[in-house]
């Protein structure tokens, strides 16, 4: 009796829509179809290349009886490897500023939607500047005016990053930040370390040997800042991309000045606060910039066993070189830990062109630096506007953000690759999971990674290069299901 009620219920309303077609060829709205499966023993996220679906939520079921499919991946828990830290993006000077652009309603939606852990993707790590980044509204540090007693949190800080981060962690407070610096304060750098000439640049030159302690003095001052303004800060690097001069703003900081400046001031200075902060070396490419004296630069520090011990890792970007590097460090120093934060799209890459970007971006960042160790991963602004901005002469004005804002209305949002590749593994990977082994099933073109969360419910996080729809069973050893993946799309799957 009900399949006939809705036979003629449909009936009815295909009937509805062929009396609605004029003679001007128009048609009135097809009705919605019935809503998917709302429950099941599997949550899936569906992203397609081609935007069918965008971060779609369904459901599957366990299947019955035994699992006979050859296309089988079986989770192997007993083999495992690194714990993973989070997932998520930068709030630069440039994304708050975007961000305090919305209103409040519309804010707090996006804002709910990326971090939200039980209404949204559950970005779990934010990455922000100490002092200016080459996306900040100015170009200046914590300590312009000499003398480290002058340190203050600017105007920045205190009226738009800060701000953010609060409701940010209002919305999940187990968020991680990770803070780095793009320059020191001028009066602190020198043009080279032979003569220790004054360096009254933003752009290039070195940390003066001589402000060592200040230089130390100024980290632990941010901390204890950002602390007191509601901002745990879990951890630093010493210096955003440390071989490179020409970005604004921007320090260098060989391996050797590195190690001696942790060794020597900022390490102890954190222990003596009280301060529990991680320290990553290094932040930068995984080719060391060409130069070969800085390869292998945190294996170089850890070689000093003194200073290795204030060192939880090291940092990369992929601005050049390729993520085996990642690999090869961890083979080298396996008791470090290792961590990717930052990663931009832009003009150069077609970064709005989700059908080029997507499963790119999933393989090599996302997926492919987790598959070579990574605890965590991190790309770059997670919002700019339409216009790449709010951007500065001598930073990047060809970036697009994680998603870009229309600065027209500062409500029209794009949601690029980046967005996509994070929120994959953010809702499905929490701080904690462990990643573990898989047996089974492989494919050219199809790429993924599983995980053992702390509630013990499992994830796989995969990406189908594939022009064809590819059905893929997943085992955990108790439990199996079956499911159609897409053609060129990202799914990410979680259950108990």
């Amino acid at each position: 009796m009900e399949n006939l009620k809705k036979t003629i219920l449909f009936s009815s309303l295909f009937s509805l829509m062929i009396m609605a077609c004029g003679s001007s060829g128009t048609t009135e709205a097809v009705p919605e179809p019935p809503p998917g499966k709302q429950s099941g023993d599997v949550t899936i996220y569906t992203t397609t290349a081609a935007r069918t679906q965008e971060f779609q939520k369904s459901f599957v079921d366990f299947g019955n009886g035994e699992n006979m499919s050859p296309r089988t991946i079986r989770l192997n828990e007993q083999q495992r490897y690194q714990t993973m830290d989070g997932f998520g993006s930068a709030i630069t000077g440039s994304t708050a500023y975007n961000l305090l652009k919305m209103t409040q309603v519309d804010r707090t939606q996006f804002l709910k939607e990326t971090f939200s852990v039980s209404e949204g993707m559950g970005q779990s790590y934010i990455r922000i500047a100490i002092g200016c980044s080459d996306f900040s509204l100015s170009e200046y540090t914590l300590n312009d005016k000499e003398g480290i007693e002058n340190f203050a949190l600017q105007e920045e800080e205190t009226k738009y990053v800060i701000p953010i981060l609060k409701e940010i962690l209002a919305i999940n407070p187990q968020i991680r930040v990770l803070g780095s610096p793009w320059t020191a304060p001028k009066w602190m750098k020198v043009a080279d370390l032979t003569n220790l000439a004054p360096y009254d640049s933003w752009t290039g030159g070195h940390l003066n040997p001589k402000y060592y302690q200040d230089y130390a003095t100024y980290f632990v001052k941010w901390i204890q800042a950002m602390q007191t303004a509601g901002v745990a800060i879990h951890a630093i690097t010493p210096q955003n991309e440390p071989l490179n001069p020409k970005n604004s703003a921007s320090m260098l900081m060989y391996w050797s000045e590195q190690r001696d400046f942790v060794r020597d001031a900022l390490g102890p200075k954190l222990q003596q606060a009280g301060l529990h902060t991680k320290i990553y070396a290094f932040d930068h490419n995984y080719n060391y910039d060409n130069i070969s004296s800085q390869e292998d630069y945190p294996i170089k520090i850890y070689e000093d066993p003194k200073a290795a011990a204030y060192f939880a890792g090291a940092a990369y970007h992929n601005y050049g070189g390729d993520k085996a590097e990642l690999l090869d460090v961890h083979l080298k120093a396996q008791q470090k830990e290792l961590i990717f934060t930052e990663t931009s799209i832009g003009t150069w890459n077609t970064g709005q062109n989700l059908g080029r970007r997507l499963l790119e971006d999933m393989k090599e960042v996302a997926l492919g630096t987790v598959n070579n160790w990574s605890r965590a991963v991190i790309v770059w602004n997670l919002m700019l506007d339409s216009e790449r901005g709010p951007n500065r002469e001598g930073g990047c004005k060809t970036c697009f953000g994680a998603v870009d804002i229309n600065s027209s209305d500062y409500k029209t949002i794009k949601k690029n690759s980046h967005y996509f590749i994070i929120g994959h593994l953010s809702a499905v990977v929490k701080p904690g999971a462990v990643r573990i082994a898989t047996e089974g099933f492989t494919e050219d073109g199809v790429v993924f990674s599983a995980f053992k969360n702390p509630d013990s419910s499992y994830a796989v996080v995969l990406a189908n290069e594939n022009t064809k729809n590819t059905r893929i069973t997943f085992a955990d050893g108790q439990r199996y299901f079956s499911y159609d993946i897409p053609a060129q799309s990202v799914v990410s799957y979680t259950w108990k």
